[in-house]
């Protein structure tokens, strides 16, 4: 089987996967296992700029909150598909805006500059409570939650939903690992100066890749909001800043499926070990120590080095 055989095999695999679990999960896990797909494709895009750029950014908050927020305060007035494209193009502009201003630095200036203009946007959703009901947030319509006659307050649409964005979403991944594009950004990962060298506009290229990272978290965050009926300040915070980066390093920052395998073990985790006792951050925080030490690549980063090497 040739490689690309292979990568089609597996990806596909896992979608024709919890498209099966759709039909046998129990309610309570079928409901887990949409979050944590809407939530995977967040990280999905976190990762385009981590894990393939090398950009440790702590402002993605901002776009998944803009794109939670465009969503959910539209809505109501033109429409839950043109209110989902305006999730995405928040999203999208947001991360180029901070782009045009945050690549002018390096290293951890950039990681400050970004958590910087984060924490701008939480507190300006705070400041304006008025609209967006601050830290209580809103809760979504059901009438507002109609999206092409499909209810998607209903648990069996919300599913279908949230795999089709992240079929989506993947799709787009393992497009751009293979296309010129994400070679480029794999070259400024592993030396910028040598690619500024070779030709490569790399403040050009970085700022495509902040563009199409904050698009995508900004369709997971006006998907979140429209699946699950509710968007609140919390999105905002610092915590959702730093979770996809755990998510990323998790499973493995710069592969294709890291950003779920981490989204998954990170939720699940935390689910478990919060019914066994109330420190289940502490247990969560050991996982996170010894998969450092004994997998610093993250979980699928370990399995491409050591088993499938054609992994993307």
């Amino acid at each position: 089987m040739s490689e690309r055989a292979r990568v089609l095999a597996l990806h596909g695999g896992l979608l024709v996967l919890l498209l099966a679990l759709h039909f046998v999960l129990p309610p309570y896990h079928h409901g887990n296992l949409a979050r944590i797909m809407v939530l995977a494709s967040y990280a999905a895009g976190y990762n385009i700029v981590f894990g393939y750029t090398g950009l440790l950014s702590l402002g993605h908050a901002l776009f998944f909150a803009a794109g939670m927020y465009a969503m959910g305060l539209s809505v109501p007035h033109i429409g839950t598909g043109t209110a989902l494209l305006a999730g995405v193009a928040a999203g999208g502009i947001g991360a180029i805006l901070l782009g045009l201003l945050a690549l002018r630095t390096r290293g951890v200036a950039f990681m400050i500059v970004t958590l910087m203009f984060a924490q701008a946007g939480y507190l300006t959703i705070l400041y304006f409570g008025a609209w967006t009901r601050g830290d209580e947030g809103f809760v979504i319509a059901r009438a507002s939650r109609m999206l092409w006659g499909l209810d998607l307050s209903d648990a069996a649409h919300r599913y279908l939903a949230a795999l089709a964005l992240f079929a989506l979403v993947l799709g787009a991944c393992l497009w751009m690992v293979r296309a010129p594009f994400g070679r480029s950004l794999i070259a400024i990962r592993e030396n910028e100066p040598r690619a500024a060298m070779l030709g490569y506009d790399t403040f050009r290229l970085k700022l495509a890749a902040m563009a199409a990272s904050g698009a995508i978290s900004g369709a997971a965050g006006a998907a979140y909001a429209l699946l699950f009926g509710y968007a609140g300040a919390s999105f905002a915070s610092v915590e959702y800043s730093i979770l996809p980066l755990l998510w990323v390093l998790l499973g493995g920052a710069g592969t294709v499926l890291g950003p779920f395998i981490g989204t998954l073990f990170m939720f699940y985790l935390i689910d478990l070990s919060s019914g066994v006792t109330s420190a289940y951050m502490l247990i969560a925080g050991i996982a996170l120590v010894l998969l450092t030490l004994f997998a610093p690549r993250g979980l699928m980063g370990t399995v491409r080095a050591r088993l499938w090497r054609w992994l993307p």
